[in-house]
């Protein structure tokens, strides 16, 4: 043990993480072990290499970032995870900090907030940026403290994958193939998420999913 924070980042732009490396690396405390470029590979390697710190986006394919932190978080509860997004939405922040996030920064933020946030999370703290905490704020004052039960909570992990990938296109046949399933399989789940969701078609499936940032428009 070399007493340096181990942070793995989980986003799937390519030119983010370079650039999110290029930060980390300056900093003698911090050792970067690893990238994810997508939400279940997020979860793999997390269980892979047990970092101190995730930064994890929450727009990633075939796992979205608060679905990753809710199963890292259940699994391994050690990690701290930072979401690092440009959504500062504030039923987001309330989703991902329910699923177990320790932080919240934007990507906008200035290189020093973002080695700050990782830095207070590895000391077992809690970190917002100042333009989410305002946001934050100002829901307690609103009297929503707390976000309230939505549909999309109904859904299975499972589900979930599945609803991203309809909604990104997928026929049935490849979404079977990719996550090892049988068709019957997936359209029984494809039957449950329009259930839960209260959908009729696929084209409702798709604008439910872009309205709830699901999948980008």
């Amino acid at each position: 043990m070399n007493g340096k924070v181990r942070v793995l980042i989980c986003d799937d732009h390519s030119l983010f993480r370079e650039g999110v490396k290029t930060i980390l690396n300056a900093q003698p405390n911090l050792d970067l072990v690893g990238e994810a470029c997508d939400g279940l590979q997020a979860v793999e390697m997390a269980e892979a290499l047990r970092p101190d710190v995730m930064l994890m986006d929450i727009s990633m394919p075939l796992l979205r970032g608060f679905d990753a932190t809710k199963r890292i978080h259940r699994a391994l509860p050690d990690i701290q995870i930072l979401i690092l997004t440009i959504h500062d939405d504030e039923e987001l922040v309330a989703r991902c900090l329910m699923e177990g996030a320790a932080g919240y920064i934007l990507k906008d933020a200035p290189p020093e907030q973002l080695v700050y946030a990782i830095q207070a999370l590895s000391r077992g703290e809690r970190y917002l940026s100042p333009r989410v905490l305002k946001g934050v704020v100002n829901a307690y004052r609103a009297g929503n403290p707390e976000r309230t039960q939505t549909k999309y909570d109904l859904l299975s992990d499972r589900e979930r994958e599945i609803l991203v990938l309809l909604a990104g296109g997928d026929a049935l046949k490849e979404i079977a193939q990719r996550l090892n399933l049988s068709v019957k399989t997936v359209d029984a789940h494809k039957a449950n998420i329009m259930r839960k969701l209260e959908l009729h078609d696929r084209a409702e499936l798709i604008r439910y999913a872009i309205r709830n940032k699901l999948v980008e428009a």
